[in-house]
C-alpha cells in the first residue's frame, strides 16, 4: 500500500499543520506495521554481496590515468573557482542554486572517493574542511546543512549526498567515526520526528527517499549504537511518506514511450530521469527491512522495463528531463548516467544478478565518457545517440530541456551535472570488487586494471593486482597474494564468446561461470591466472529498422569530424569553456551486411594507452564496415531526423571506421542499412 497524495501545501501553518502531522503519522505508522505482510521478519535482510570500504580498491593503469584526467579537469578544480562549490553555503558562503541545497553535497559526495582513490592531498584537505564545517555547525535540534541559523526551508533531500560522502570518509578513515556517527544519529532522531509530523518533505524528497534509507542501513549494519528500532522505523517512515516505486515499476503503469504526451498516474517526478535512476535503489533497499522477495522481483522487472522501452546502445536510458523513449536524437542527462551506475552497483550487491553488472560496465565505458570532452573540462547536460552537432539548438528535440542542453561546457542548461558528475568514475572503481557475505571470498565485478589490498575473514590478508587494458584488450592478467587458501571469483560478462582461463601456467581451459562468476581456487602464497575474453561483433535492432554495433562492452559509432568554436570562457578559470561542435564531413551513412564487418585491434606500443583515451582517434579498437551515403534529412539544422528505412545509396560503397562510442563527441550510433544486392 502507499499513502494517498494530500495537498499539504495548503496546510503548512496553523491548526491544519497539526492535523496534517497527526494524519501523516497515523497513516504511515499503519502502513509501516503492514510492511511485512504478516511476516515476523526482524532486522535487515543480508545482501548477496558486501561492498568494500573506500580505499581498499584502487585503480591501476589506464583507469588510474582516467581518474587523474578527471582530477586535472573540471571536477578537480571546482573548489578553486566555481561559486556553487568555492562559495557554497554548506561551508559558510552564500552560493546555492536551489532551496533543495544539493550543490555542495553533490560535490562532496563525488570528490571524497576521487581524493581517496588518488591519495590527493589537496582534495582530501578540501573535503575534510567541508565535513568539519558541517559537523561543527550542527544545531541543537540535530539539523545538518546550510539552513542552520537561517530562515531557509528545511527539506531532507539535500542532506543525502552529504551522508554518502561522510560514510565514505569514515570508511577511508575510521578515526572520523567518533565525530560523524553521533552527528548522524542525532540527525536521524530529528528526521524521524519530522517524518512523523509530515515535515521536511517536498516532491524531490518524496521521490529520493531511498538514499536516506541506504544511509540508515549503513548505520544499522556498522554503527547501530543500540538504536536499531529507531533506524528501522525511520526507514519505514521514509518509504511510506515517499513515492510508491513498487507501483511505478509495474508493467501496467510503466510508460512504453516518451512521456511528454502521457499522464503519470503517480507523482510527476517519478518519470523524471534522474529520479528514475535513483529510484532503481528503492525496492532493493526496501527488501532489506521487509524481507519480501516481491520487492526484489519488482526491482528486477522495473530495471528490465526501463531499458526495454527507453534504453540506449550506450548502456544508459533516455530522459531529456523525463523518460524519452527510443528515438536516437532524444537526450540522456549526465546526472542520470552517474546515478544509474551507482544504483546498478547497489542492485548487484543486493540481488546478485549479473545483468546489473553487465549494464553498469557498459555505461561506464560508453555513455559516461561520451558526454564529456576528452580532457574532462567540459560536459554536456544531454547526450544523444545520433549527435550531428553540439550547439545552441533552435529548434531542439528536447520537449522540456533548453536549446543549450547538448553544448559541452561548464554548466549548460543547469548546474547540477557539474557538481554531481564527479562521482561516476570513483564509485565505479570502489564498487569494482565486493566480498561474499561471510567475507571469505573476494569477487571481481567490473573488469579493468585494479589493485586491491584487504583482509578477509579468518585474518586472511589478500592483495590483488589486475593488469589489463580492458575494455581495450580481451586479456586480463591477475596476480593474487594471500595468507590462506580461499575462493576468488571474477565476473565473466554475458557478451564473452569462447573465453578461456589459464591458472599458474597450466592448461588453458574454457571459462565455466556460474551466475556470471568464474571461481578460482587460490592457495596460500601467490596465484596467477590469465583470462582471455574475446567477443563477437553483435548487432542490436533499433527503431526505424536501424542497427547499433557492439563488440564486447564497447558500442561503436561513426565519429563525425568536427570544428570547434568557443562560446564562453570562464573569467576565473580559462580552461572552463563552453564549446560548440559542428560537423565538417558527411555523416549520412547506411551500413552494409554486418557479416562483412571487421574488428581491428591496434595494440599500443609499450602496452600503454594514450591519455586521455576517450577522445577522437585514440582508442586501439575499431570496426571497419562497408557503408554508403544515403538521403537522410536534418530536422531544423541541428539534429538528425530518424534513420531512413530501406534507403538507396546515393554514393559509392566504401569502408568507414567505427570507433568506441565513448571517444566520439559528434557521432552516428544508430544506422540505417542498405541492401548490397
Amino acid at each position: 500500500m502507499h499513502l494517498a497524495r494530500i495537498p499539504w501545501e495548503i496546510a503548512e501553518e496553523g491548526p491544519l499543520a497539526m492535523i496534517k502531522g497527526f494524519l501523516v503519522s497515523l497513516l504511515a505508522c499503519f502502513a509501516a506495521r503492514s510492511v511485512v505482510h504478516g511476516q515476523a521478519a526482524a532486522g535487515l535482510a543480508p545482501k548477496k554481496f558486501l561492498s568494500i570500504p573506500l580505499g581498499k580498491v584502487k585503480p591501476a593503469g589506464w583507469l588510474h590515468d582516467q581518474l587523474v584526467v578527471q582530477t586535472n579537469g573540471l571536477a578537480g578544480h571546482e573548489h578553486d573557482f566555481y561559486d556553487y562549490v568555492a562559495q557554497s553555503d554548506w561551508i559558510g558562503g552564500t552560493s546555492y542554486y536551489s532551496n533543495l541545497e544539493e550543490a555542495g553535497s553533490y560535490w562532496f559526495n563525488g570528490m571524497v572517493p576521487n581524493g581517496v582513490l588518488l591519495d590527493d592531498a589537496k582534495i582530501m584537505s578540501q573535503v575534510q574542511q567541508f565535513l568539519d564545517y558541517v559537523l561543527d555547525h550542527q544545531d541543537s535540534t540535530g539539523w545538518l546543512g546550510p539552513e542552520v541559523n537561517t530562515t531557509k526551508p528545511r527539506y531532507l533531500w539535500g542532506r543525502y549526498p552529504f551522508f554518502f560522502g561522510a560514510i565514505q570518509m569514515v570508511e577511508a578513515n575510521s578515526t572520523l567515526a567518533d565525530r560523524v556517527i553521533p552527528a548522524l544519529h542525532k540527525f536521524v532522531s530529528l528526521a524521524n520526528s519530522m517524518l512523523h509530523n509530515g515535515e521536511g518533505l517536498e516532491d524531490w524528497t518524496r521521490t529520493r527517499w531511498e538514499d536516506f534509507v541506504i544511509t540508515l542501513q549503513w548505520l544499522y549494519d556498522f554503527y547501530p549504537d543500540g538504536k536499531e528500532n529507531l533506524l528501522i522505523d525511520t526507514m519505514k517512515m521514509l518509504k511510506y511518506t515517499g513515492d510508491p516505486w513498487e507501483d511505478v515499476f509495474k508493467e501496467e503503469y510503466f510508460p512504453k514511450s516518451a512521456v511528454e504526451n502521457l499522464t503519470n498516474p503517480f507523482p510527476v517526478l517519478t518519470w523524471h530521469g534522474v529520479n528514475m535512476a535513483e529510484g532503481l535503489k528503492a525496492l532493493p533497499s526496501t527488501y532489506r527491512f521487509t524481507h519480501n522477495q516481491s520487492d526484489l522481483d519488482a526491482a528486477s522487472k522495473g530495471w528490465d522495463l526501463l531499458f526495454q522501452y527507453h534504453g540506449r546502445p550506450s548502456g544508459i536510458f533516455a530522459a531529456d528531463e523525463y523518460l524519452a523513449g527510443l528515438e536516437a536524437i532524444r537526450g540522456t542527462e549526465l546526472c542520470l548516467v552517474v546515478e544509474t551506475m551507482f544504483s546498478g552497483s547497489y542492485l548487484y550487491q543486493v540481488i546478485g544478478d549479473p545483468k546489473f553488472a553487465d549494464r553498469v560496465e557498459r555505461i561506464a565505458y560508453n555513455a559516461l565518457p561520451a558526454t564529456l570532452t576528452g580532457d574532462m573540462w567540459s560536459r554536456q547536460y544531454l547526450q544523444q545517440q545520433n549527435q550531428i552537432a553540439a550547439k545552441n539548438m533552435t529548434p531542439n528535440p528536447f520537449p522540456t530541456d533548453g536549446p543549450y542542453s547538448n553544448v559541452f561546457g561548464l554548466e549548460p542548461n543547469y548546474p547540477c551535472c557539474t557538481v554531481n558528475h564527479p562521482q561516476g568514475w570513483p564509485k565505479f572503481i570502489s564498487n569494482a570488487f565486493v566480498t561474499t557475505p561471510d567475507q571469505k571470498s573476494l569477487v571481481h565485478v567490473y573488469l579493468g586494471p585494479f589493485n586491491v589490498n584487504l583482509t578477509l575473514a579468518r585474518g586472511n590478508k589478500v592483495s590483488v593486482a589486475v593488469d589489463t587494458l580492458y575494455p581495450f584488450s580481451d586479456t586480463l592478467a591477475t596476480t593474487i597474494t594471500a595468507d590462506k587458501d580461499f575462493t576468488y571469483y571474477v565476473r565473466i560478462p554475458s557478451w564473452v564468446s569462447k573465453g578461456t582461463i589459464t591458472i599458474d601456467g597450466g592448461v588453458r581451459k574454457a571459462v565455466s561461470p556460474s551466475e556470471g562468476l568464474q571461481a578460482v581456487s587460490v592457495r596460500a602464497g601467490t596465484t596467477k591466472f590469465t583470462l582471455n575474453l574475446p567477443s563477437d561483433i553483435t548487432i542490436e535492432s533499433r527503431p526505424h529498422s536501424s542497427i547499433a554495433v557492439h563488440r564486447g562492452p564497447l558500442h561503436y559509432a561513426f565519429d563525425i569530424a568536427r570544428s570547434q568554436k568557443v562560446l564562453k570562457r570562464n573569467a576565473q578559470q580559462p580552461l572552463a569553456v563552453d564549446l560548440e561542435f559542428d560537423a565538417t564531413t558527411s555523416w549520412q551513412f547506411a551500413l552494409g551486411d554486418p557479416k562483412t564487418f571487421v574488428f581491428n585491434a591496434d595494440v599500443p606500443s609499450g602496452g600503454t594507452l594514450p591519455s586521455p583515451i576517450f577522445d577522437s582517434g585514440l582508442p586501439p579498437f575499431t570496426i571497419t564496415a562497408p557503408a554508403c551515403l544515403v538521403d537522410w534529412d536534418v530536422a531544423g539544422d541541428t539534429f538528425a531526423a530518424s534513420p531512413p528505412e530501406d534507403p538507396e545509396c546515393v554514393g559509392s560503397v566504401t569502408n568507414i571506421t567505427l570507433w568506441p562510442f565513448g571517444a566520439t563527441k559528434l557521432r552516428i550510433g544508430e544506422f540505417p542499412t542498405f541492401n548490397a544486392d
